[in-house]
């Protein structure tokens, strides 16, 4: 039995160190991670223009209290990056794919609202 599209699409930091479990690994940051090598990243894709602006990554700041509206923001920008959410939902079809980020907060990032959109339409 094929594995649903939601167990093949990932989340891990840049500084995890990559395995071949993780698949198609795609950056999904603006900027590249700070302090990281190319070759060290493994990075297959980068989608930096499927980032937040820098005007809604800047007013996060990475904030937990300002998560929910990050979120909301963010969804109304993703929807202008159709073409690049169906280039993942193809890759994630074909085998596991990873979206990368540099942050520290696993849990109020933009790869969780990437992944979210993507398993919304899936």
């Amino acid at each position: 039995m094929a594995k649903r599209v939601s167990e093949k699409i990932k989340l891990k930091r840049a500084y995890e160190k990559p395995s071949r479990a993780d698949g198609t690994r795609i950056l999904v940051d603006r900027l590249w991670p700070r302090g990281l090598k190319k070759e060290a990243a493994q990075i297959d894709r980068w989608l930096k223009e499927i980032a937040p602006s820098t005007a809604l990554r800047k007013w996060f700041g990475h904030d937990p209290e300002r998560w929910s509206e990050f979120r909301r923001r963010y969804k109304t920008e993703l929807r202008r990056h159709g073409e690049e959410l169906r280039e993942i939902r193809k890759l994630a079809r074909e085998g596991p794919v990873t979206l990368i980020y540099s942050t520290h907060d696993e849990q109020h990032n933009n790869a969780v609202v990437i992944r979210a959109a993507l398993l919304a339409r899936s």
